[in-house]
């Protein structure tokens, strides 16, 4: 197997031409691509040089440099190719690498389109030299890209995990359960919380597991393992619409390998088909 490309990230934007840099074009969550003969690509600083001067820079993917820009909201026409797709079903259509460049970008650009005032005098702001921030220059607010912290967990049960399917995801995905943490909240408190509150069981040995970026919720998925304690399978009937316990033996359809839910998934079921000797 081939290494996975190096990317180096940086904010501080080399001395050099933009013409060949990779650009990450983002409007909310979707991103600009080139599509010909079913293959995607990305554009380049040559195709919008305009963009390209303006654009953040976000570091170097094996010596290529790499940018991210806001899409106009409105009056920006795509060239022939190139379209407008939801950066999350880029997945497997671009590698790893730029997948995760691609999250990266929507999250600058969505920061630097909703920061271009300051929100307590609503003063113009300006980006600020050496670091990722933009401040006002009257009462030198900064802001920084925001990112909203919240938990997953894999709740097992013996040699069975509780999997649940979200009122929001695709019939009949089952996926970790998850939540964003309240203001006050510690992670562990936020697992309990959101666990009891969206299927009505208790936990206990809550552990921490890995984390992951997640920008098409702009947040930062903090991955944890529990043990039921107690109670009764109760779904909320709002956010969560069916939850049942599940043997690695009888899974349902599940997330993909690219999130950390399947992360905990998997590590699940390895472990219990390694048996005692495994745990």
């Amino acid at each position: 197997m081939s290494p996975a490309p190096l990317f180096v990230p940086s904010h501080e934007p080399p001395d050099r031409p933009r013409d060949g840099a990779l650009l990450f074009l983002a409007r909310g969550l979707e991103l600009l691509v080139l599509e010909r003969d079913g293959a995607i690509s990305l554009p380049t600083g040559a195709a919008f040089p305009e963009l390209a001067a303006q654009a953040h820079y976000l570091g170097a993917l094996e010596g290529v440099d790499c940018y991210a820009a806001p899409l106009p909201p409105e009056g920006f026409t795509p060239p022939d190719g190139g379209k407008l797709v939801p950066a999350r079903t880029l997945y497997n259509r671009l590698d790893e690498a730029r997948f995760a460049i691609a999250g990266r970008a929507l999250a600058i650009a969505e920061w630097d389109v909703t920061h271009r005032f300051c929100g307590r005098c609503g003063q113009p702001t300006q980006l600020v030299p050496g670091e990722r921030a933009r401040r006002c220059p009257v009462d030198r607010t900064p802001f920084y890209p925001r990112i909203s912290p919240a938990m997953i967990v894999l709740v097992t049960h013996g040699d069975r995990m509780l999997l649940a399917r979200n009122a929001t995801l695709p019939m009949p995905m089952f996926s970790t359960l998850a939540g964003f943490v309240d203001a006050g909240e510690s992670l562990e408190e936020c697992v309990t919380r959101e666990v009891k509150e969206e299927v009505g069981v208790d936990v206990k040995n809550i552990r921490y597991f890995g984390s992951q970026p997640w920008p098409f919720g702009r947040s930062l998925m903090v991955g944890f393992t529990a043990e039921y304690a107690g109670g009764e399978l109760h779904v909320d009937g709002k956010e969560i619409v069916e939850a049942d316990w599940f043997h690695p033996d009888a899974l349902p359809p599940i997330p993909p390998r690219l999130s950390i839910a399947r992360h905990l998934i998997d590590a699940f079921v390895d472990r219990v088909k390694a048996g005692p000797q495994g745990s």
